[in-house]
C-alpha cells in the first residue's frame, strides 16, 4: 500500500540545541535506512517550510504507524496520511 505522507516539524524553541541536534542526526540515520529499504521511496522538502511531503509503502496502516511513531522528530511533528489507489487514467 502507498501513503502519502505530509509532515511539518515543530522542534521546541526551548529544547537545548545539542539535544535538538542529536535527535536531527538520529532522524537523519533512521530515515536513509527506511529509504535504503524501499519502505520510503519518495521524499520531498516543502520549499520555505520545515516540512516534507513524502511516500511510504507499507504492507498495512499499523506498519505506518510503527515507521512514523519511530521517528525521533515524531514527537515534535504534525503528520497528515493519505492512503493511495491507482488512479484509473494512470500509464
Amino acid at each position: 500500500m502507498l501513503f502519502l505522507v505530509h509532515m511539518i516539524v515543530n522542534i521546541p524553541k526551548d529544547l537545548p540545541k545539542d539535544v535538538a541536534q542529536e535527535i536531527i542526526a538520529k532522524e537523519k540515520a533512521y530515515s536513509q535506512d527506511l529509504q535504503r529499504s524501499g519502505k520510503w521511496p519518495h521524499l520531498w522538502r516543502v520549499v520555505g517550510e520545515y516540512a516534507n511531503s513524502s511516500i511510504f509503502e507499507a504492507e498495512s496502516n499499523d506498519e505506518l504507524h510503527d515507521m512514523l511513531s519511530n521517528l525521533p522528530l515524531f514527537p515534535y511533528m504534525e503528520i497528515k496520511v493519505t492512503p493511495l489507489a491507482k488512479h484509473p487514467s494512470a500509464i
